[in-house]
């Protein structure tokens, strides 16, 4: 698995549409809130040419991409947290994604309902963002319930957890989102169990009309705000992507031409959530199988094994690594080989975006 994304928003912006867009699945984009019950979940196989070639070359018989997962719950309205428009549960479904995409609506259609009079891409998204903290400060409260309780029941080793765990109450209660506050390992620890979402790293996804001419404004602010935070927008058209997304392979490439587009929204994502993650690709490959892997940039070759298996991490022995242009530019595992650029490596070298590792390990 690649990373997992969790799509929010308000009813009517559009997540279904790009759900049906980035996963090619047919999902019901009706246009009234709450259509969305039971959160979709549709795992995308990511596109990556570098695995091809390795395959190609290495002589594979299939090759296997990693993947992204994407769950799309229902829309969010003001009062979720609290169990308004049964977002409250909803929010429940997210809590396990690894970042979260906020797709935002910046066109005005009047055959689309919005939920407020005023029509404001920044308002919208601010609505949603008070909801994630909302939920988070209700988690919060019931962990300091517990901890206190613990205390009084002579659990000592409680104090300091719970000094913690209070000073996030107090951060939520002023409107903040954790990922705005300084935090110490041992707190990063905590937040990470509890799975609370304002820490979670953020996409914003400025869902625009076929034309664009009047949602640049709209777009314009998301991207601001997500620059502020270092969390970077991407700007797409749902209705027109999930039209591509029907569409074979080579007349996708007919329409993208046709609009002038480059790539699949899909590809932006990818990017974009490899970037606040801070994720890189690695690849294994024999006869029988290329293999890509996500894994953290600074990740150790020996955990980067345990990837694969835990097998393959406990007995670690060594990594033999040829660099994908090494690969390329010489045409063979051979020849790479024979110009001493693979690579032997013990269980403290740091993978590469792009490394063909090949592990040694005793079962």
């Amino acid at each position: 698995m690649g990373f997992k994304c969790g799509l929010v928003g308000l009813p009517n912006v559009g997540k279904s549409t790009i759900f049906n867009a980035l996963t090619a699945l047919q999902v019901d984009a009706s246009n009234y809130p709450f259509c969305t019950i039971e959160p979709n979940v549709g795992i995308v196989p990511l596109k990556d040419e570098r695995l091809d070639k390795i395959g190609e070359i290495i002589g594979s018989a299939k090759v296997t991409p990693t993947t992204l997962e994407f769950i799309d719950i229902a829309g969010l309205v003001k009062g979720a947290s609290k169990g308004e428009g049964l977002g409250n549960q909803f929010l429940n479904h997210i809590q396990g994604v690894d970042a979260i995409a906020h797709v935002v609506r910046c066109f005005k259609d009047e055959n689309v309902a919005h939920t407020s009079s005023d029509f404001d891409a920044k308002n919208d998204l601010d609505v949603v963002l008070t909801e994630l903290i909302m939920k988070d400060l209700e988690i919060v409260e019931r962990r300091i319930a517990k901890l206190k309780q613990s205390i009084k029941s002579g659990d000592p080793k409680m104090k300091k957890q719970l000094e913690i765990v209070s000073e996030f109450e107090r951060f939520l209660s002023q409107g903040k989102p954790l990922k705005e506050v300084e935090l110490s390992i041992i707190a990063k620890e905590i937040i990470q169990e509890m799975n609370l979402l304002t820490i979670k790293p953020a996409i914003y996804i400025a869902n625009v009309s076929e034309d664009k001419c009047d949602d640049e404004t709209q777009a314009e602010n998301l991207h601001q705000f997500g620059k502020k935070h270092g969390e970077p927008l991407v700007t797409i058209s749902g209705k027109v992507q999930e039209e591509i997304s029907q569409l074979d392979p080579e007349s996708q490439k007919e329409f993208l031409d046709e609009w002038g587009l480059e790539e699949l929204s899909l590809d932006k994502i990818i990017r974009a959530g490899y970037e606040v993650l801070n994720l890189i690709t690695f690849f294994t490959a024999n006869e029988n199988e290329a293999h890509a892997w996500t894994i953290p940039a600074g990740t150790t070759v020996q955990k980067a094994a345990g990837k694969i298996h835990t097998d393959f991490e406990k007995g670690f022995i060594k990594a033999e690594v040829i660099k994908f242009n090494d690969l390329i530019a010489h045409g063979s595992e051979t020849e790479v080989k024979h110009h001493g650029l693979m690579g032997v490596h013990g269980k403290d070298y740091i993978v590469e975006d792009g490394d063909l590792v090949f592990f040694r390990f005793n079962v």
